[in-house]
């Protein structure tokens, strides 16, 4: 098993929310939050995000230790409507109200 395999086993896994230019949000997952911040800003993030800025990171969150969980996150929070997006950034809903999904 190599170090970096060790390493991101280990590692928690977030779940968050970049804000456009445009007013859009783009829902994405990493282990390290301000890095890939960072790399977005830079455009060596998402293709998606080329172009777009300023981004700002309106929120992120712990969603576990694996990456399929975090996935699962992502796929159901791309899935949700504006203004769900915008009530999780206010924080007036949580994310395990939407979800019922098993942190591993």
């Amino acid at each position: 098993m190599t170090s970096e395999h060790v390493k991101s086993s280990c590692s928690i896994w977030y779940v968050y929310l970049i804000r456009t230019r445009f007013n859009s949000l783009y829902c994405g997952i990493t282990t390290d939050v301000s890095r890939r911040y960072l790399q977005h800003c830079q455009g060596s993030g998402a293709k998606s995000l080329k172009g777009k800025g300023p981004l700002t990171l309106e929120w992120f969150e712990a969603v576990g230790k694996s990456r399929s969980t975090a996935s699962k996150y992502e796929y159901r929070i791309k899935k949700l409507s504006k203004t769900l997006k915008e009530n999780l950034i206010q924080k007036t809903v949580v994310l395990d109200e939407l979800f019922d999904i098993e942190k591993t």
